[in-house]
């Protein structure tokens, strides 16, 4: 059973040194017995000791809120994210990105022991010539008085970061890029903001309580980062150094109580007070990045990757691993190729990766889950695109080969009947040695959802200014409006299904059942070529 306080607390401070779990807490210069913790000291005494050392009798059995809750007087906020209910900047430096992969692969990532006997996690940059460290913090400690956890203590704090305190660590990274020195300049949040972020004000099965012990928790570990950076010289910016710095520093935690008849303290709400780390005066340093002294690099944060992570990171735990990675990683260029080992890598380990070498049954449910992650991004809008060379159509998943089916039910039995006719077809069992055909297969990009791209008039000039110097394209077709209609019956006048025309013009049938349904334009150069086919003027 759990306990709370009531107003006839006399503050002798007893009970606290008593509670073997901890769940007596001064908060706000009052006692309070947080309801997450409280088990009635089962297991370890057989009487509650708030109750037996109790002098005025003040504990009684814990009793949820009834009603609605008061509107309070809470600290002011800074703005809202996601202004445009799409995306928003955040900081998306090496550091940054690191400690994101951090959070989200765990134990997955390559831990050592240093000369302290505390677990980092290494990343040399730059060619080797530069080295980011990591390592984890205890959650009571702060500033510079955090201490790098060692031995059974840091195995432990590994084991249970929770992958969706990443959600958190990016909100952080989005809210720095709000402030001019975000290194010396506190951002807040409250609990409601992050509810709207998370997606977990739709969450009718979470209580009230059990909602702000999830963003406690949540919003703590990213603040038991610590990171040492030696960094090498790169064009005018000189090389810098810092050394067991967090990456994010909790300020202060405001609680928000609502007293009940008996003044018995119910917890309504959060409040964090957060500051980004020394990292952020060399990485997202706007004024000094002017003069060339400083780096200010950020990207684009989708509302709706944090609504995935929080809605997949059960079921499809790797997925969330690739999409989170991906994140940083297009940021350098979509057309970034990568092989799927190195994909398997981020989302299970190195370890789960190498278990499968020799064992067929190991191979196979790894192969089955890769596929069904890879699903899991093309159908939230991160669609893999597939080297033809190393990554052909016979090891490719059934849902890849599937895309190109067309919608109509008569190309439809086209299809299907041009695919019987031929020597492989869809549905045929995989090709032997398809575990070592995929782990050396290639993924030429992924092709991002809209909301991916950050479009701010900042950028938009930017863009503009660079058409302006561009040359003049001379193509007789440039100027030429295709519309759905003209194009569905250019083809259909020269016999030509969805994936002939595909084939001719070297896309996927998709690309072409998306431009006949109208959801993007082809570009001047594709234009083009689809006039030249379809003798269109």
């Amino acid at each position: 059973m759990k306990y709370s306080i009531t107003n006839e607390c006399t503050e002798c401070d007893s009970c606290v040194s008593q509670c073997p779990v901890g769940a007596i807490k001064v908060v706000n210069e009052q006692y309070w017995i947080d309801p997450t913790l409280c088990n009635g000291c089962e297991g370890y005494y057989p009487v509650p000791q708030c109750i037996t050392i109790c002098p005025v009798d003040s504990p009684v059995p814990f009793q949820a809120k009834k009603g609605r809750y008061k509107k309070q007087n809470r600290p002011i906020l800074n703005i809202e994210l996601f202004l445009n209910g799409k995306n928003n900047s955040f900081a998306s430096a090496i550091v940054v990105w690191e400690a994101c992969n951090l959070l989200a692969q765990r134990r997955s990532l390559p831990w050592q022991t240093d000369a302290d006997d505390a677990l980092v996690y290494e990343r040399r940059v730059k060619r080797g010539k530069g080295l980011l460290q990591f390592w984890l913090a205890s959650h009571e400690s702060s500033g510079a008085t955090q201490q790098r956890l060692t031995g059974e203590d840091a195995e432990e704090a590994i084991a249970n970061l929770d992958i969706r305190s990443t959600c958190l660590h990016l909100i952080y990274a989005a809210y720095a890029t709000g402030v001019d020195r975000p290194w010396d300049e506190e951002f807040t949040i409250s609990d409601r903001q992050i509810e709207n972020y998370l997606g977990l004000n739709k969450r009718k099965d979470l209580s009230k309580l059990e909602k702000l012990s999830l963003i406690h928790t949540l919003a703590v570990q990213p603040c038991s980062i610590m990171a040492s950076i030696e960094w090498p010289r790169q064009g005018r910016i000189p090389g810098f150094s810092m050394t067991h710095e967090p990456i994010w520093h909790m300020v202060a935690i405001l609680h928000h109580f609502e007293e009940d008849e008996l003044g018995c303290k119910h917890l309504v709400g959060l409040t964090f007070r957060v500051r980004a780390g020394k990292w952020a005066s060399y990485f997202l340093n706007q004024q000094n990045h002017q003069h060339h002294t400083a780096f200010y690099q950020y990207g684009s944060l989708p509302v709706s990757l944090l609504s995935e992570v929080m809605g997949h990171w059960q079921q499809h735990e790797g997925a969330v691993r690739m999409m989170l990675w991906l994140l940083f990683k297009t940021k350098m260029g979509h057309d970034q190729p990568v092989t799927a080992k190195t994909l398997m890598r981020i989302a299970y380990g190195e370890e789960r990766v190498s278990h499968a070498y020799g064992q067929s049954i190991a191979q196979k449910r790894l192969l089955k889950t890769f596929e069904g992650d890879l699903e899991t991004l093309y159908y939230y809008g991160i669609r893999p695109v597939f080297d033809p060379e190393t990554y052909p159509p016979e090891i490719q998943p059934l849902w890849a080969k599937l895309t190109d089916l067309p919608d109509d039910a008569e190309e439809a039995l086209t299809f299907w009947t041009h695919d019987g006719s031929q020597q492989q077809r869809l549905t045929d069992a995989a090709p032997r040695g398809k575990w070592k055909q995929v782990l050396n297969g290639r993924l030429l990009r992924f092709d991002l959802p809209e909301t991916w791209e950050l479009k701010s008039s900042q950028s938009s000039k930017r863009r503009r200014n660079r058409r302006g110097k561009r040359k003049p394209v001379n193509s007789q077709h440039s100027t030429t409006t295709l519309s759905k209609d003209r194009i569905v019956t250019a083809r259909k006048k020269f016999q030509l299904s969805q994936r002939g025309l595909a084939e001719k013009m070297g896309k996927s049938q998709s690309w072409i059942r998306d431009i006949e349904n109208g959801r993007f334009q082809p570009n001047l150069q594709d234009r083009d070529v689809l006039c030249k086919i379809l003798e269109l003027e």
